[in-house]
C-alpha cells in the first residue's frame, strides 16, 4: 500500500508530537533522516497548526431606508449633528444581548462593523436630510454655521431573550439646543421593540434595523416640530 501523506509530511513509521498552541499536533517524520527531516519538520509546522485558528465573527451594519415622503414644515435653519455618544456597555462594536435583567452578555460569533453610536451618527444625518425641511444637515466638525444642535445618545441596543420569541430593543434620547440662545428646545426619548425572525445574532440585526427604521422616522419629525420653536 502507497504511504499516505499529510501537510507535514509523508507517513513514515515514526513520528513525532509537537505542542502548539496547547493542543498537541502530531507529525510523522522518517527517524532515519535526522536533522534534514527535523529541519523540514519546524518549517511545515505552520501548515499542521494553520486549520487551527478559530472562525472570524460574523460582521453586520446598520443600515436606513428613505424617509416616508410627506408635506413637512420648511425651516431656514442649518442643524448640526453631534457624533452620539452610548451609555456604559453599549460603546462598543460587540453584539449585547441578555438573558436576565441587569447582565450584559456579548455575542461571539458576530459583532458590528463599528460601534453602533458610530454608525447612527450618518444614518440621523441622512434622516434629518430627506425632510427637506432645513437649509441644510451638518455633521460635527462642520464648517458651515449653524442654528440648531442635535445632540443623541444611545441608551441601549440589544436583543432580549427574556421572552419570546426575542426582541430587539433600541433606545435614544435627543436633545435640541438653540446654539445662538444657548438654551435646550427640546428634549425627547425614543424607544423601538421589534420581535426577531431568528432566535440568533442575525435574527437580532434584522429586528435592529427595522427598529432603526422606526426611531429615525420619529426624531427626524420631532426634530422638525421641535425646532421651530
Amino acid at each position: 500500500m502507497m504511504p499516505s501523506w499529510s501537510p507535514c509530511g509523508r507517513n513514515e513509521t515514526s513520528s513525532i508530537v509537537i505542542f502548539a498552541n496547547k493542543s498537541p499536533t502530531r507529525c510523522p517524520v522518517d527517524v532515519l533522516s535526522g536533522l534534514p527531516a527535523i529541519l523540514a519538520l519546524a518549517l511545515s509546522l505552520g501548515a499542521c497548526t494553520g486549520l487551527q485558528t478559530s472562525a472570524e465573527p460574523n460582521i453586520h451594519v446598520l443600515l436606513a431606508t428613505p424617509l416616508t415622503q410627506i408635506a413637512r414644515p420648511k425651516r431656514e435653519l442649518v442643524l448640526e449633528v453631534t457624533a452620539p455618544r452610548a451609555w456604559p456597555g453599549f460603546d462598543t462594536p460587540q453584539m449585547v444581548y441578555v438573558q436576565r435583567p441587569y447582565e450584559l452578555q456579548y455575542f461571539a460569533t458576530a459583532r458590528w462593523a463599528d460601534t453602533p453610536a458610530h454608525m447612527l451618527g450618518p444614518l440621523l444625518a441622512q434622516a434629518l436630510a430627506e425632510t427637506e425641511s432645513f437649509r441644510a444637515v451638518v455633521q460635527t466638525p462642520g464648517a458651515v454655521p449653524a442654528d440648531v444642535r442635535v445632540n443623541v445618545e444611545l441608551i441601549r441596543l440589544q436583543q432580549d431573550f427574556t421572552t419570546h420569541p426575542s426582541e430587539v430593543e433600541l433606545s435614544l434620547r435627543v436633545e435640541l439646543i438653540d446654539i445662538r440662545a444657548k438654551r435646550v428646545l427640546a428634549r425627547r426619548s425614543f424607544e423601538a421593540k421589534v420581535p426577531a425572525r431568528t432566535e440568533n445574532p442575525y435574527g437580532g440585526v434584522a429586528a435592529a434595523n427595522e427598529a432603526l427604521q422606526r426611531v429615525l422616522e420619529q426624531v427626524a419629525d420631532f426634530t422638525v416640530a421641535e425646532s421651530g420653536r
